[in-house]
Parts: C-alpha cells; sequence; structure tokens
C-alpha cells in the first residue's frame, strides 16, 4: 500500500503544473497580445418558463430515464462518482456557472458543472440520494456514502464527523470543517467549533463537499475543507411537500415545505417537528427547525436573496462508557454512583448531573448575485446570527453567541486568444463574540457562578484561483489564500487571577493542480495544496497561561485522482497524502475524554478514497427500453493516519478513525418505481483509542435492509431496517494519551432498528 501511496504521490508532483477544467480549440499560438472573450451567455428565459424546464431535467433524472444509471434507490448516485457534471449521468452538458433559474443559487446540473472544475476530491449529494429511502434525521443519513468522510452517530443528531483524519483529537463538537448553509450563512462557530444539532437534513436540495484545499472558494483554510448545505428556491422545488417518519426508540418526525415563483420573485419554506426516546438511557430528545429563503430578481442580471434560519433543539446526553459496557451492555448511560465530584458540584454522572445539550438560535443572511456581463458573475452576502447553547455537563456552560460576516466574490469565464480561462477571487470575514459562563452543577441545576468571559475571535480570508486551459482538455490551476485569525479572552469574572490573554495568527495558503479531460465523461485531476488551522476557544480554555500555548496546526496535501462515467459503470478515486506540522492531539487528564490540546511535531495523513456504482444485471423481470436493474453502490475510505517519528509514540496509529471503513449497496429496481436491497456498514479492523495503542474498539458488519416505491411522482415510501443482526458494536470513540479497560470512552452503536415513511408532493 506505501508503494502505491508513493507511486501516486510523486505522479500528482510530476503532473502538478497541467491542469484543466474545459476543452479548448486548437489553434496557432498568438502573435500579439491576446484579446479576452467572455464566453457565458445571458440567459433570458422568464421564471415561469425557467421553473418548468428544471422539473422537465429533475424529471429525466429518474427511474423512467432510461439514458441515465441508477446508482441508489432515489434515482441518483450516493457518492460523487456520478455527480459531476457528465452528460452521460446528468443528461445534458452544462457549462460552470451558469444560473438558468435563480441567479443567486446553481441549480444541482449547474452545482455539478462547477465542482467539474475542481482539481481534487469534491462530492455533491442531492436530497433523491437519501430524502426518499432513509428518515433523513441526521449528517450520516445524508452523507454516508461519500468516501473520505467518517461520519459516525454518538447520540441524537450529534456526530463525529471527519474528512482526511480532521478534527480527531476533538472529543466533543466539531473541528477542522466549514460547515455552511448556501455558501453565506455559517453552521460552526467563529472560531471553527461546530455542532450538528441544527442542520436538517430535509430542508436542502443538494450537500457540495469539498476537501481540503478544495474548499478554497468558501475561504475554509482547514485539514478537512468544507460542507456547503444548499436549500430550494422557488424554482426548483414543489408548491407544496409533507413527509412523516417513524422508527425504533420512539422516533417519529413531521416536515413540511412550500416553494413557488409568481413573477420576480420566488421562494422556499420548510419546518421540521423531531422527537426520539432513543436507544440507550437519558438519549432522549427533541427539535423544532425551519428554514426559508426569498429571492426577488430586480433585474434580469440582478437578483437578490434573504435567508432565515431557526432552530430550537433539546437532548439528553448518556455519555461514554468503557469498552466492556458498550459492547455488554450498550443501552445504559454512564452513570458512576457516588458521592460529588469535588468543588463543581453535586452528582457524579450522566444521569445524576442530567447532562443535555439545548440549543436555540436564529440565523438572518442575504445573497445577491450581480451578472455583469455575460461569463462575469459577482456574489455578495452578509449574515448574522445569535446563538444560546445551554449545557449541563461535568458542570453548567451557558454560551451566548453573537456573530456576523460577509462575503464576496468574482468568477469570470472567459477566453484569453484561443484559450479558456476561470477566474475566482474573493474575500469572506466571520466575526463572533462569545459570552461564555459556567455554574457548578446541582443535580443538572445551576449553581454558583465559576467562569465569566467574552471569547472574541475575528477571521478575515482573501483568496484567488485561476484555471487556464494550456492544451485541448488540459488546464493549470493556481491558487493562493491569505488568512488573518484573532482570538482574544477577555475575562469577566473575579474568581481567582485574570486570564485575559490574546493572540492573531497569520498564514499563507497555496495550491497549484491540474484538470485533464481525458473524454467527455471522465477526468484525471491532481493538486499539491496548503491549509493551515488556528485553534478554538476549546482548546486555548483548556490551556494554562498564554494562547501562544498552541500554534497553527499547517498540513501540505499531495492529491491524484480520476472521475467519471461509462454506461454502467461510475467512478471516483482520490489518493492523497498530506504531511502535518504541530497537528492538534489530545493530552487526557482523565479517563472520559476530557483532555488538553497539545501540539504534535510531525504527522502523517494519508489514503485511498474510492466511489463506486455499476449496473450488475439488467432486464430480469422487465426488458425493452424501460428496463429493470440491479445496481451497486459503494464508498470505500482507507486512512492511514499515524504519528511520524514522535519521540513518545514513535510511528503509532493516530487514534480515532478505522483504517478501512466499507459502506454498499445492492438494489434492484424496477422501472414502475419499486425498489428493495441489502446493504452494509464494515469495519473490518478494530481501531485505537489512545495515543499508546493500548486499547482499541471491536470490528463490526451491520447488516440492513431497505424496500420501497419512488417513481419521481408525489408519493414516495419507504421501509428501511439497520442493523439485522443486532450486534453489539462501537460506533465512535474519544481518544486518550494512553487508555486501559477502565476508561470510559467509547459511544455504543444502536441495536436493530426499522424506520419507515411517506412522503408527498405536488
Amino acid at each position: 500500500m506505501n508503494r502505491i501511496l508513493n507511486a501516486a504521490l510523486r505522479g500528482s508532483m510530476a503532473l502538478g503544473t497541467f491542469a484543466t477544467y474545459a476543452t479548448a480549440q486548437n489553434a496557432e499560438p498568438p502573435t500579439e497580445l491576446p484579446s479576452v472573450v467572455v464566453m457565458q451567455p445571458k440567459h433570458s428565459t422568464p421564471p415561469a418558463a425557467k421553473k418548468k424546464s428544471q422539473k422537465t431535467t429533475a424529471a429525466a433524472a429518474t427511474l423512467n430515464a432510461p439514458q441515465a444509471p441508477l446508482p441508489s434507490s432515489n434515482n441518483e448516485a450516493t457518492t460523487s462518482s456520478a455527480s459531476l457534471g457528465n452528460p452521460t449521468i446528468t443528461g445534458a452538458a452544462v457549462a460552470p456557472d451558469t444560473r438558468s433559474g435563480s441567479l443567486s443559487v446553481p441549480t444541482v446540473d449547474e452545482a455539478r458543472a462547477d465542482l467539474r472544475t475542481t482539481p481534487g476530491g469534491v462530492s455533491l449529494i442531492t436530497d433523491k440520494n437519501y430524502k426518499a429511502s432513509t428518515p433523513a434525521a441526521t449528517i450520516k443519513d445524508a452523507l454516508d456514502y461519500v468516501p473520505g468522510v467518517f461520519v459516525q452517530p454518538k447520540w441524537g443528531e450529534d456526530t463525529r464527523l471527519s474528512i482526511r483524519g480532521s478534527g480527531l483529537s476533538r472529543n466533543f463538537h466539531g473541528r477542522g470543517i466549514s460547515l455552511l448553509m448556501d455558501g453565506v450563512i455559517p453552521i460552526s462557530t467563529a472560531d471553527g467549533a461546530s455542532d450538528f444539532q441544527e442542520i436538517d437534513p430535509t430542508a436542502f436540495r443538494y450537500i457540495e463537499v469539498y476537501k481540503g484545499a478544495n474548499a478554497l472558494r468558501f475561504g475554509a483554510n482547514s485539514l478537512g475543507g468544507a460542507i456547503n448545505f444548499v436549500m430550494p428556491t422557488g424554482y426548483d422545488t414543489e408548491l407544496f411537500g409533507a413527509r412523516v417518519d417513524i422508527g425504533s426508540f420512539g422516533f417519529h418526525k413531521l416536515s413540511a415545505s412550500s416553494g413557488a415563483v409568481a413573477g420576480a420573485i420566488d421562494y422556499f419554506i420548510t419546518a421540521t417537528a423531531q422527537e426520539q426516546e432513543g436507544f440507550r438511557d437519558h438519549s432522549d430528545g427533541e427539535s423544532q427547525r425551519g428554514a426559508f429563503n426569498v429571492g426577488v430578481r430586480l433585474t434580469e442580471d440582478i437578483e437578490t436573496r434573504f435567508y432565515l434560519n431557526a432552530n430550537r433543539v433539546r437532548q439528553n446526553i448518556p455519555g461514554t462508557v468503557t469498552r466492556d459496557e458498550a459492547l455488554s451492555n450498550p443501552q445504559r448511560a454512564f452513570v458512576r454512583p457516588g458521592e460529588p465530584a469535588g468543588f463543581l458540584g453535586v452528582g457524579n454522572d450522566n444521569v445524576d448531573r442530567d447532562y443535555e445539550r439545548n440549543i436555540d438560535s436564529l440565523r438572518v443572511a442575504n445573497k445577491t448575485a450581480f451578472r455583469l456581463a455575460p461569463g462575469s458573475l459577482v456574489e455578495v452576502g452578509g449574515f448574522y446570527f445569535e446563538r444560546h447553547l445551554d449545557h449541563p455537563i461535568l458542570l453548567v456552560v451557558d454560551n451566548k453567541n453573537d456573530e456576523y460576516g460577509g462575503f464576496g466574490r468574482l468568477t469570470t469565464n472567459s477566453v484569453i486568444g484561443d484559450r479558456e480561462n476561470r477566474f475566482v477571487t474573493g474575500v469572506s470575514v466571520h466575526n463572533g463574540d462569545v459570552r461564555a459562563r459556567t455554574y457548578r452543577t446541582i443535580l443538572g441545576d445551576r449553581g454558583a457562578l465559576l467562569s465569566d468571559a467574552d471569547q472574541i475571535s475575528k477571521t478575515t480570508t482573501i483568496y484567488a484561483e485561476n484555471a487556464f486551459s494550456v492544451l485541448p482538455g488540459i488546464a493549470i490551476i493556481g491558487g493562493l489564500q491569505y488568512a488573518r485569525i484573532e482570538r482574544e479572552l477577555v475575562d469577566l469574572d473575579t474568581i481567582g487571577n485574570n486570564q485575559s490573554r490574546a493572540a492573531a495568527f497569520d498564514f499563507w495558503s497555496p495550491k497549484v493542480g491540474f484538470l485533464w479531460d481525458v473524454s467527455e465523461s471522465a477526468q484525471v485531476f491532481g493538486n499539491i495544496s496548503r491549509s493551515s488551522e488556528a485553534p478554538t476557544f476549546n482548546e486555548i480554555t483548556l490551556n494554562a497561561g498564554s494562547v501562544l500555548a498552541l500554534d497553527v496546526q499547517d498540513a501540505t496535501t499531495y492529491e491524484i485522482g480520476a472521475r467519471g462515467s461509462f454506461p454502467g459503470i461510475t467512478w471516483d478515486i482520490s489518493i492523497y497524502r498530506a504531511n502535518l506540522d504541530n497537528e492538534f492531539q489530545c493530552l487526557a487528564t482523565g479517563s472520559t475524554g476530557t483532555c488538553t490540546q497539545i501540539n504534535l511535531d510531525k504527522s502523517i495523513h494519508q489514503g485511498i478514497e474510492l466511489g463506486f456504482g455499476a449496473e450488475l444485471i439488467s432486464g430480469v423481470f422487465a426488458t425493452g427500453e424501460r428496463k429493470d436493474r440491479v445496481w451497486l453502490n459503494a464508498a470505500y475510505t482507507f486512512s492511514d493516519f499515524r504519528f511520524d517519528d514522535d519521540a513518545v509514540f514513535g510511528n503509532n496509529e493516530l487514534p480515532g478513525a478505522p483504517r478501512h471503513f466499507l459502506r454498499a449497496e445492492l438494489l434492484y429496481k424496477h422501472p414502475s418505481g419499486i425498489y428493495a436491497g441489502p446493504n452494509v456498514e464494515w469495519v473490518p479492523d478494530a481501531y485505537f483509542a489512545d495515543s499508546a495503542n493500548a486499547l482499541s474498539t471491536k470490528a463490526y458488519a451491520l447488516l440492513g435492509a431497505k424496500v420501497g416505491f419512488d417513481d419521481g411522482g408525489p408519493l414516495s415510501v419507504y421501509l428501511e431496517a439497520r442493523n439485522l443482526t443486532d450486534e453489539a458494536y462501537i460506533s465512535s470513540t474519544s481518544v486518550a494519551t494512553i487508555a486501559d479497560a477502565s476508561s470510559a470512552l467509547f459511544e455504543p452503536g444502536s441495536g436493530r432498528a426499522v424506520y419507515g415513511g411517506v412522503q408527498v408532493r405536488w
């Protein structure tokens, strides 16, 4: 495997001076300075006609479209293998940066075409991939078949989310991936931390995954990259939609939505109410979430769109347990009966202290798009959000966020002489002030104040990227990002010494890559990139003394891969290696996942990401133009994350993620809309929970199955079974420095479960 990786990495470096995003015309070299000619035509189709055209295109992607592959029960591929705008997949070629309906929000096909200009690992998941055949309750439901993305449930909608090993040292909340809605509304907070309870997968038309430095366009500067959740607009949604989902462990969910176009105005609105008792003790929760956007077409070339997002989440936390407890009694919460645990308060476990994560949030935003000329699009936007986290745990955490910011981006597609050129530049700002208080806990209630501080974060990024076609089908791509990140902690309490401190980080992140359009339906790509990540306040406040106790985490990543499709087969493969300096790592101070963050010296993240779909059989019971089909869909991730000649741990594996992870589905699909088939989630080897590699999880294979009906019409129905063998397994683990059998680090996976749902739309 090392030989394969090394050969691939040498190839990516050798080809790093070439790239492509479109095929240029053959011509003699110019003898004078080349002229610049923009390529993108204006779209003057009336809004009503646009909406009709989009619905026709969407219908062509259903089971009734014989020319399109059918990789999933929802009529589209669940990995990026079949998601990048190839004509054999979408049924129509789409130029990058076009806008056929909303000027401010690309359609699915337009977003695919934009992604196809990226010289690295990217994925697009549409709502058809998961809405009609799963409860669509967590981001795992939506991202399960994206290779390179490790997304495992904890409790409720909380998740351990990592891309290429990002944020593995964070045992609570998330870090290392920028989460956004519609490219303008951050889900992540200003310091880079994130929660997942505010994400409702049923609210989105599609999800874009940009791995690592491929997320440059969003100002992301971390190892993991960015995930962008995009809502429908009135141009690409139904007038009315509703769904009901019920299932095991007291799960039930009700959703409703509406969207339409009226002259120059369009809108989309959705709301969801969800409740579950939970598989484990003390894991019950409920949420109410809503989202709304309205667009106004001011002129043919100017559109402004307003957004509103609101969430109310109430969730109990069962806690991590020991390995033996996770496998022998997985439904039990973390329980340690006993006397008060010191000065922090009364109670000694998750049940006594009534551990909870309760969130109330409100986000408002605006995004405006200007088509300055054919081929030139300017997008600007701003946002504000407030968020209250009431979080009784070992103590009571009370955080109130006030955050604001904005972005501006210019995209131009042109011809310089006789060569195609695409230029993107922009700036983004995200500032936030968190009033962070902690209290003693008295059986979950607040006691005396322990700390009171303002956590102030300011992040500004400026970036530019250019793709130039040097030969027919081959283009080079270069990019550069500058980031200025400030952290300031203002101690407001009178308890103990003043802990106020501040620091600033500046870094440059270059990128060079290539794209080679081997054919209309196949691409080869590669890139070398640099990323840097500043610590969040969760790391800062756990370090004594100056915030400068942690250095910036830097990574240099080499990547090469290919994607495309032929009749009956789709694929997407990336091979990468990231050399990290100062990677954030957990220095355990206890046995329950609580730790101080430190910097490692050097470490390595490398791996293979493979998305694959293939039509195995067709015409079994239905022949002719509309055949039935048996489709295999798979996402495999190989991850080799390790210390690099560390003074203490040598070349040990980094804890927190499996080396091998496979998600696969075999689905029979009838042209009437009926589908059925089994699926599997397989972790063939246990992975470590500590840096010493002394304690590991357990290998597992989860068998599932689904059956349903979805013909692209107004009604769809599904029934899904998970973990049919009722296997006791560990779905996720916190990490520690050195762990043993008494270390309570593990999240038990859910037992056998059945879910069903009905969705109507018209």
